[in-house]
């Protein structure tokens, strides 16, 4: 259980089990609207216009998929079960296309599909309604796993941030709390778990440009949350670390490769770098999901480009002339070297591997 109650749930299955009900994050802050998707397309197209998002949330998310999708099969008459496994299959193969970067949706779907095999195997003659029961208990099984890990994240970071600063002062960078996962967050645990035991915070959120995913849902959960938070825009946060006593620099993660290299939101790299300029400890917070041991580096990562709309009019108005191009991708790549630790659910590693 986790030891913050959060008032908010990102994803949950309908009451039915055949759909999925999701906080919409585009509409944060203004609006707390939930929708309720039905069909593989209304999931797919959540997750490539950031309704929902954050690697673990992804993960998540792509296995309750997974099982809505077969349950509604079932529902609706569908008795031959190689014909819902095909069915199953090709959802696997739409929604891995959805967001290349986040190792984390790939691994849940191809979970969902191991565990599947692995069951089928142990009831052969079990009809669609078994499976897709069977189906919705995996997708359990990785939410839950998931809040375990978030937890552990959070207790082994809490361990790293100072206690005799009064208060503790750190600043991140996009969203990696409880918007982001099916828990307590990943880089922004420890701050969750700190408030709880009543150790003074003091939290500097990037905005994150230029979904602004600091200012619009980091700033608003921890605040929710009754956590102090001030929003600086990215470019300020050189002068922050210039001029202001910072313990620790928290980020999360979507693809952690095998030599240490950290793919995160963009702005994550430029961050590190002042970090190292400044001497303030740079920590990845990650579950060990993120962890992708076939990628052998950073160069090896995938990095998504986003639409060019996002930045001509992502305030709400033009802001690029029409003549002018635009380079868009969503995450960039800090190579291990600038890594102070690496915090995952197994524990803090200082140095990689």
């Amino acid at each position: 259980m986790a030891t913050t109650s959060l008032p908010f749930e990102t994803v949950r299955p309908t009451p039915d089990g055949r759909g999925l009900v999701i906080l919409d994050q585009t509409r944060l802050p203004e609006d707390e609207v939930e929708y309720t998707l039905s069909d593989r397309e209304s999931m797919a197209e959540a997750i490539r216009l950031l309704r929902v998002r954050g690697a673990p949330l992804l993960g998540v998310f792509g296995a309750h998929a997974l099982a809505a999708l077969a349950s509604d099969r079932a529902a609706r008459g569908e008795r031959d079960v190689a014909r819902l496994r095909g069915a199953f299959d090709d959802d696997v193969a739409v929604l891995a296309a959805t967001r290349p970067t986040a190792v984390n949706l790939g691994r849940a779907l191809q979970r969902m599909r191991t565990s599947l095999d692995g069951w089928s195997d142990d009831h052969p003659g079990a009809d669609t309604d078994a499976t897709a029961a069977a189906l919705r208990g995996f997708a359990r099984e990785i939410h839950d796993e998931d809040q375990r890990m978030c937890e552990a994240i959070g207790t082994h970071a809490l361990e790293l941030l100072p206690t005799s600063s009064d208060p503790t002062t750190v600043l991140t960078h996009c969203n990696a709390g409880a918007l982001a996962t099916g828990g307590i967050g990943t880089a922004l645990s420890p701050l969750y778990l700190a408030h709880a035991r009543g150790r003074a915070l003091r939290v500097f959120a990037d905005e994150t440009r230029p979904l602004l995913q600091g200012a619009r849902l980091t700033a608003w959960e921890l605040a929710r949350a009754g956590i102090a938070v001030t929003v600086l825009t990215d470019g300020m946060a050189g002068a922050l670390l210039s001029s202001t006593r910072v313990d620790a620099i928290l980020v999360g993660a979507d693809r952690i490769a095998a030599n240490g290299d950290v793919a995160n939101k963009i702005g994550t790299y430029g961050l590190a770098v002042l970090a190292h300029r400044h001497g303030v400890p740079f920590y990845v917070l990650a579950p060990t999901t993120t962890l992708d041991p076939d990628c052998p580096t950073g160069a090896d990562i995938p990095i998504e480009q986003r639409r060019e709309v996002e930045v001509r009019s992502g305030m709400g108005r033009t802001t690029v002339p029409a003549e002018a191009g635009v380079w868009n991708p969503a995450f960039d790549v800090t190579p291990a070297e600038l890594v102070t630790a690496w915090i995952t659910d197994e524990g803090v590693r200082h140095s990689w591997p």
